[in-house]
């Protein structure tokens, strides 16, 4: 038997990748991401029979979103990854802080912590 669980439509052999579930007391089919152990009310479907999914006059499809799928980068990410390339374009900056040199002091910096650094208040 192989490990890989299959599309439970007829003569399809693709691997699964959602499960299908029906609550009938809500007329609801609720599709998502692939169920950790394969239950016998539950149908597990490839891609494109997931995809091309309905359901009976009057049911409502829920479409669950995959979370394993890579992520959309968010507008944090974004301004993460610039200040992170903003502070390794610094280079003389850090080199003075490895070094053991005086460091130079931002007006803004109250306190530091690690890597964290509690800033004073613009308005201040």
């Amino acid at each position: 038997m192989s490990p890989v669980r299959r599309c439970s439509r007829t003569a399809c052999g693709r691997p699964a990748v959602a499960t299908l579930t029906y609550v009938y007391a809500d007329s609801t089919a609720v599709l998502g991401p692939l169920a950790t152990y394969a239950e016998p009310h539950c149908y597990d479907l490839c891609a494109e029979h997931s995809e091309r999914l309905t359901a009976p006059r009057g049911w409502e499809v829920v479409r669950l979103a995959d979370a394993s799928g890579p992520a959309r980068p968010s507008g944090d990410d974004l301004e993460a990854l610039a200040n992170a390339v903003r502070e390794a374009a610094r280079p003389q900056q850090r080199a003075a802080e490895a070094g053991g040199g005086a460091r130079r002091a931002d007006p803004m910096e109250v306190a530091r912590r690690g890597h964290l650094r509690v800033l004073r208040s613009p308005d201040s």
